[in-house]
């Protein structure tokens, strides 16, 4: 029987002592904790040393490699030199393979888990293998290096950085004499004075990341606030230590660590009886005899939720002032209104336009009945509609690129385009070629959600009824129909209504649409129009989709009496005046959702709870872990909007309360509406 003995540095309250069978051979296995003095950990290698075939070190320092720089800690070479004629490892090689498995095996499970994830590293030259595999998926690394080693409140955030304060400090950091004076430095009042200031500095690190990479001791001072739906990258999670997470509400646990006879064993463990097996040195072992034991022993990563399935994805999505009056709405610019004549105005306006992108609220409460959460920022450029259409295309570009620059940095993994940063242009193909981050302009969501509004308002006024061929018996027009939102409401309906009439100002694509609907829709009466004008009279369902800008796209006069609009529009399509001469029309401002969970944002303009749909399709992409370019230009798919809903559905989204420029609507709007239409629509 071979003899394997780890002398760690932690506690002896975990010592233990067992036999197992390992490639083979029957081993002893035996932990001696030295309760972190050196001296004594001497004296038990020399205690050890006769019986042991091999030896590990736990729960002290590597030799790291780090960029080009070898590092030998004093305290290391000086227990390895204790036992010159036996084999000794901190299971640095093993280790090695083992954290960056971790990192590759997480992310081909979960898909883009780490892409853009903000990481923090307790010690980033001992995790120096998980950053560089991280580093492949997300540029936001950080290190609390210089807090550990000099009490430094401040973090590397590369790394290059790390690299190069290796490169500077190793010299001093791994000389037995500069080891005494920083430890002489952390005991001394002037350090002590400003101790809370460090540590401040450390645990506001610890509440921005996303993810934390460090040992489980490095751990134990944070709080349950602090550690909240973070993922933790560490070894040997045992029962104890899951219940500790649970206790603050980890999210989820990756654990490198390899496992025997039923319990995590410290790597430094698994390579001193890879090394005694073999009859090999550490120095010895290569790729291969490692890869060899993890096959054969079938060792892999373990990837733990503390408190049942929790994933936490992120998102971002750009909004905009949809016109002048929302600026005047805004410290300090509706103090400056209330002072300035209209023409300060237009100049702030104009100027607002070249302000770059920042935070206007984050977002976060939001949970899918599957387990998924997602947290995400509201990203404001400045340019109203009447700034974004003034400019060429590129002048809203460089502002969107700018916000996925500063949507990447914060940790999204996906990007939504809201209101006209959606309609510039070519719709989010270019943004889409160029951004850091997968992009969206939500417009799927936005025509599955003005069709689901306009269906259960339409069955709510109770004017239309479905026809012998499973069709709704009445006609419905799509206002601005060759757009993107427009386009797809115009499919969608004519396979729903008897008619669908097509309204846009470009004549060719107008009859192109036409062509395309009655090729995939056999049977289908399609009409097309320049204007509103010599149909509006005869239809019982109208959808408005354009980017007028104020612009007044129909005359509501005109309209039938009970008839259901759906305004998808931002800004509005219908202006609340006209809406207040009709009551005897149902005016609807798209279909907004309801999200799942408890949200939590700024004010958007809609009732606590709710948003709009084109922001609605990011979180659900976000949800769903779909971190890719789904919706964008002008040509939807039809697919993707049922596609869009059905994922809606299986995360919770609902159509919210129908809701106008007044707010909500009461059954007793819509039995007013009902009766008035009834009474309009009498024999005279």
């Amino acid at each position: 029987m071979k003899t394997v003995v780890s002398v760690s540095q932690g506690s002896s309250e975990y010592d233990y002592e067992m036999e197992t069978e390992f490639l083979g051979q029957k081993f002893r296995v035996i932990r001696i904790g030295t309760d972190g003095d050196i001296e004594k950990a001497e004296s038990v290698l020399e205690s050890v040393h006769p019986q042991a075939d091999a030896i590990g070190l736990s729960m002290i320092h590597d030799h790291y490699q780090v960029g080009r720089e070898q590092l030998e800690h004093p305290e290391t070479a000086r227990l390895e030199a204790c036992v010159p004629d036996k084999p000794v490892t901190t299971g640095a090689g093993l280790r090695g393979i083992l954290q960056e498995w971790a990192v590759r095996h997480t992310q081909t499970e979960l898909g883009h888990f780490f892409d853009n994830a903000r990481v923090l590293f307790l010690n980033g030259q001992a995790g120096y293998r998980i950053a560089r595999s991280l580093s492949e998926h997300t540029d936001n690394l950080q290190f609390a290096d210089p807090y550990l080693d000099f009490g430094v409140p401040r973090v590397l955030t590369s790394l290059g950085q790390l690299e190069t304060y290796t490169r500077l400090t190793a010299p001093l950091m791994f000389r037995p004499m500069a080891v005494k004076a920083i430890n002489a430095l952390h005991q001394s009042p002037l350090y002590r004075l400003g101790e809370n200031l460090v540590a401040g500095s450390l645990h506001s690190a610890v509440r921005d990341s996303h993810v934390i990479v460090g040992a489980i001791g490095d751990l134990e001072s944070f709080t349950e606030k602090e550690l909240d739906g973070k993922t933790i990258i560490t070894s040997r999670v045992t029962d104890s230590v899951l219940d500790w997470m649970r206790s603050r509400r980890v999210a989820m646990v990756v654990d490198y660590s390899p496992w025997l006879e039923g319990r995590p064993i410290g790597v430094n463990v698994m390579e001193a009886m890879i090394s005694a097996a073999l009859s090999r040195t550490p120095e010895q072992l290569g790729a291969d005899d490692f890869l060899d034991v993890i096959q054969s022993l079938g060792i892999e990563p373990r990837i733990l939720y503390p408190n049942g399935y929790r994933r936490v994805n992120r998102f971002a999505f750009v909004i905009h002032p949809l016109s002048q009056q929302y600026l005047t709405k805004t410290p300090p610019l509706d103090w400056v209104a209330s002072v300035s004549p209209p023409k300060v105005m237009d100049l702030v306006e104009k100027a607002i336009a070249y302000t770059p992108p920042f935070v206007y609220s984050k977002v976060s409460g939001i949970r899918s009945p599957t387990g998924d959460e997602v947290e995400g920022w509201l990203i404001t450029v400045g340019g109203t509609p009447r700034e974004i259409m003034a400019h060429g295309p590129e002048f809203t570009y460089s502002r969107l690129l700018a916000a996925a620059k500063l949507a990447k940095k914060l940790g999204a993994q996906i990007m939504g385009l809201g209101a006209f940063t959606k309609v510039v242009g070519d719709a989010g193909i270019t943004v889409a070629k160029r951004a850091p981050l997968p992009i969206t302009t939500g417009n799927s969501y936005s025509a599955s959600g003005a069709l689901w509004a306009a269906h259960d308002a339409a069955k709510k006024v109770g004017r239309v009824h479905v026809g012998e061929s499973g069709k709704m018996a009445g006609k419905a027009m799509v206002v601005g129909a060759t757009g993107a939102i427009g386009s797809v409401c115009a499919r969608l309906l004519a396979k729903a209504v008897d008619e669908i009439y097509m309204v846009a100002p470009e004549a060719a694509k107008l009859l192109a649409l036409k062509e395309s609907i009655e090729l995939e829709t056999p049977g289908a009466v399609v009409h097309v129009a320049a204007t509103t004008n010599r149909d509006l009279a005869d239809m019982d369902m109208i959808v408005t989709a354009t980017s007028g800008a104020g612009k007044r796209i129909l005359d509501i006069m005109k309209v039938k009496p009970g008839c259901v609009i759906t305004d998808v529009a931002r800004p509005l399509d219908i202006p609340a005046e006209d809406v207040a001469k009709r009551p005897d029309v149902l005016v609807i401002e798209s279909g907004e959702i309801q999200l799942p969970g408890n949200p939590k944002m700024k004010d958007i303009g809609l009732p606590k709870g709710i948003a709009y749909a084109c922001l609605a399709e990011t979180i659900v992409l976000a949800l769903e872990g779909r971190f890719e370019n789904f919706t964008l230009g002008r040509n939807i798919e039809w697919e993707k909007v049922r596609e869009i809903y059905k994922l809606g559905l299986k995360h919770g989204m609902e159509l919210a309360s129908i809701s106008g420029v007044n707010g909500v609507f009461t059954e007793e709007d819509f039995e007013r509406v009902r009766t008035l239409a009834a009474k309009a629509t009498e024999p005279a």
